[in-house]
C-alpha cells in the first residue's frame, strides 16, 4: 500500500482494498439481511461509514477481509434485529411467488435450489459458517472470527453442518434424480 492510499482515520485500510472486497462484502451483507437488497445496501453504507470515520479501526490483527466481514456482522447484529423478524414475513410472501417463476428453470437451478433449501434449514451458526466457508471462500478460522466464536466452536458447527447436509441431501437424492429425469 502506498503512503497516500490509506484512509485518513484508518491508515491501514486503502480504498483499493475496500473496492476489491466490495462484491464479497455485499454478498455477505445480503445474507445478513435476508437477501433484502435495500437493507443490505444500508448495512454496507453503515459499514463504510464506520471504517472511513475510524470508529471501526483495522489494526492488522486479522486479514482485512476478516475484519470487514466482522464489521458487517456486528452492525447487522446491532442495527437490524427488528429487520430480521420483518424479513421472515417477506420471505414467506416471496416464497409463494418464487414457485411460479421456478417452473421454467434448468435442472442445475433446481438442484441448487434443493441444496440451498437444505442449507437454509440449518441452525443459524451452522448456516453462517457454511456460507462463509463455501460461498465467501473463508477458512474456518476466519469465518469463526467473523462470527465472534472460537475456532474450535466454528469447527464443531462446520462439522455438524456438513453431517446434517449429508443426511438431508441423501434423503433428497430421489428428488434430485427425478429432476434430472424430467429434463432428459
Amino acid at each position: 500500500m502506498r503512503e497516500r492510499d490509506g484512509l485518513d482515520n484508518n491508515p491501514l485500510v486503502s480504498t483499493q482494498a475496500l473496492e476489491a472486497l466490495h462484491v464479497e462484502l455485499y454478498g455477505w451483507s445480503l445474507s445478513r439481511c435476508g437477501y433484502e437488497r435495500t437493507a443490505a445496501e444500508d448495512l454496507m453504507q453503515q459499514a463504510y461509514v464506520e471504517i472511513i470515520s475510524g470508529r471501526a479501526r483495522f489494526d492488522n490483527k486479522s486479514s482485512l477481509k476478516t475484519f470487514m466481514f466482522g464489521v458487517v456482522q456486528m452492525l447487522a447484529r446491532t442495527h437490524f434485529r427488528k429487520l430480521k423478524s420483518m424479513l421472515r414475513l417477506v420471505d414467506a410472501v416471496t416464497a409463494n411467488s418464487q414457485q411460479a417463476v421456478t417452473a421454467s428453470l434448468s435442472v442445475e437451478d433446481d438442484r441448487s435450489r434443493v441444496v440451498w433449501r437444505a442449507v437454509r434449514a440449518l441452525p443459524a451458526r451452522q448456516r453462517d459458517i457454511t456460507e462463509l466457508v463455501f460461498c465467501r471462500e473463508m477458512t474456518i478460522e476466519d469465518a469463526s472470527s467473523v462470527m465472534g466464536i472460537s475456532t474450535g466452536t466454528g469447527r464443531v458447527h462446520y462439522d455438524r453442518a456438513k453431517k446434517s447436509l449429508a443426511r438431508t441431501l441423501s434423503g433428497l437424492q430421489a428428488e434430485l434424480n427425478t429432476m434430472g429425469d424430467q429434463y432428459a
